[in-house]
């Protein structure tokens, strides 16, 4: 999500002018984010459904934003330098990424919940993510020909059921693609009572549990 100067209406300072570009490949994320804008009165908002290795504009922006995005494209350089090439001397340049290591170390010490978060992890690896996109960030900035980051690592912990179900959630979520590439249910028991069984682990383990961490990283465009 970038500032756009070529818009007749940005002036420096006004953060009520200028324009924001989402772009964003799945129809029904673009939805419900155009819902969102509409529920905070925020009018100038530009949605596109495209895949952003594919978008091409000629406006130069103040900003680009994105979360999520690189750990999923087989060439995350060129897209940085693409976007980075939108971006005026002096702009911000700021992505987030996940890293599933973390994850992982800090749910060893509960079975169920790291079976599960495990095939969660072991899924996405299949399916050809980056899962350790985060802490890769710093050589694809260097490699893009920007300044190093500035990084920062955060994780949320906690142990109250609506963070725990976030995990079932998930597990539920991604079954399909499990099931496509013949991966193991079996040590996850019966799937129907998975997320019942997962908050009673935590809750009897008198810990917290951790979510993906995230990792920033941030630039500004050199001038020049």
């Amino acid at each position: 999500m970038s500032s756009d100067k070529s818009h007749p209406d940005y002036h420096l300072g006004n953060t009520d002018a200028g324009k924001v570009v989402a772009i964003e490949q799945d129809a029904r994320t673009i939805n419900r984010a155009r819902e969102r804008a509409t529920e905070a009165g925020l009018n100038n908002i530009d949605f596109v459904q495209a895949d952003i290795a594919e978008h091409s504009t000629a406006s130069m922006f103040d900003a680009v934003v994105g979360r999520y995005i690189l750990q999923f494209l087989p060439d995350p350089v060129a897209i940085l330098r693409s976007v980075a090439k939108r971006i005026v001397p002096g702009g911000v340049i700021a992505f987030q990424e996940g890293s599933w290591s973390p994850f992982l170390s800090l749910s060893a010490h509960l079975p169920l919940w790291f079976a599960t978060v495990s095939l969660l992890q072991e899924s996405g690896m299949r399916s050809g993510v980056n899962l350790e996109m985060g802490p890769g960030l710093h050589k694809t900035f260097l490699e893009a020909g920007l300044p190093a980051p500035r990084m920062r690592l955060e994780m949320e912990l906690a142990s109250d059921p609506d963070f725990v179900r976030w995990t079932s959630d998930s597990l539920h979520s991604v079954l399909p693609k499990i099931q496509r590439l013949n991966l193991s249910l079996t040590a996850l028991g019966d799937l129907v009572t998975l997320q019942e069984r997962l908050q009673s682990e935590v809750a009897m383990s008198n810990t917290v549990v951790p979510w993906i961490g995230l990792v920033a990283a941030w630039c500004r465009q050199p001038a020049g």
